[in-house]
């Protein structure tokens, strides 16, 4: 795939839900969801993505994220931008997200 081609991403209507809560269960992915609750970012400005971790693993991650309807992953100068599509998940199955984010936090504290 040519790097500057448009990545595919599911429509809203198309969105599973045993695909948005398979992104999510991986701590991972979902801790660059956390992240992205923010607002969208480049790839390479995501502290959730271990740069320790091969290049692959993190495109992994976020082509997970993206082909189950959880991000945006778009072209962006040299970089991709990454963003949360919170409004398409809430149109589909509502609170989900929030609460798995919410519950993820108390986990953390």
């Amino acid at each position: 795939m040519v790097a500057n081609e448009k990545l595919p991403h599911p429509d809203r209507e198309d969105i599973e839900l045993t695909s948005v809560l398979f992104a999510l269960s991986d701590e991972a992915r979902l801790a660059l969801v956390q992240q992205l609750k923010e607002g969208p970012m480049d790839m390479a400005n995501c502290s959730a993505l271990d740069p320790s971790a091969p290049k692959s693993t993190r495109s992994h991650q976020v082509k997970v994220l993206r082909e189950a309807g959880v991000i945006i992953s778009e072209l962006h100068g040299r970089n991709r931008r990454l963003t949360l599509r919170r409004d398409d998940i809430d149109a589909r199955f509502p609170g989900l997200l929030e609460s798995v984010l919410q519950a993820e936090s108390a986990l953390q504290e």
